[in-house]
């Protein structure tokens, strides 16, 4: 079961393969190849991050590598999500406050 979210796939694939991730301490199956922001979205995950000064949520916005705003930190990297794909293993998690400096 999808938890509510108002983003939707636009069109899922039948035979997409869906692989084990986890966001924070939440465990999810995402397709395999998808764009990491917009799948998170479809899954129900916001915020991304929170912004370092007054703990703002903040999450994907341009969707373009552009704003920053989607930052989450992988294997210890902060990345932007938008730029990057999905990938069975993946430990997501939101980035710290110090590695942070584009609030």
């Amino acid at each position: 079961m999808k938890p509510d979210s108002s983003f939707r796939e636009l069109t899922p694939a039948p035979d997409a393969a869906l692989v084990d991730v986890r966001f924070g301490t939440q465990d999810l199956r995402l397709p395999t190849g998808e764009n990491l922001a917009a799948a998170l979205l479809v899954a129900g995950i916001m915020p991304f991050r929170q912004t370092p000064v007054s703990g703002a949520p903040r999450g994907p916005f341009c969707m373009m590598g552009a704003c920053f705003d989607c930052l989450v930190e992988i294997d210890g990297v902060t990345q932007q999500a938008c730029m990057l794909a999905v990938t069975a293993g993946m430990e997501i998690k939101m980035p710290s406050a110090k590695g942070d400096r584009n609030a």
